[in-house]
């Protein structure tokens, strides 16, 4: 094989790997591609996503508020039974010695 023979047969294989390699970059892109529709249904399921969280951020404020306002409240109700419990006591303690004093004049008398 002489130096023109040589040069061709050269040139011609890295022709062929310079096509193979074309053809092989071809056929990856054109089976990796992502079409429209794929780009539209990612569009669809990231604006789904976006109102998902809107609506499970919304959710947390209302449930926040809303136990702000049951611990208010279960607050005011305990203040309230802790002063009805009182006066109670109160009623109760009077009426002791309503009976006591009345025991005392039945006797007396």
């Amino acid at each position: 094989m002489d130096r023109t023979q040589f040069i061709i047969v050269t040139a011609v294989i890295l022709f062929v790997a310079f096509c193979l390699g074309w053809f092989a970059h071809w056929l990856l892109h054109r089976f990796t591609r992502v079409s429209q529709a794929d780009m539209d249904q990612l569009e669809r399921m990231s604006q789904e996503l976006h109102e998902a969280e809107e609506t499970r951020d919304q959710a947390i404020t209302y449930l926040q508020q809303r136990e702000a306002e049951l611990t208010n409240q279960l607050a005011q109700t305990e203040a309230e039974l802790s002063a009805a419990m009182d006066g109670l006591r109160e009623a109760r303690q009077e009426a002791e010695e309503m009976r006591a004093y009345v025991e005392r004049v039945q006797q007396n008398g």
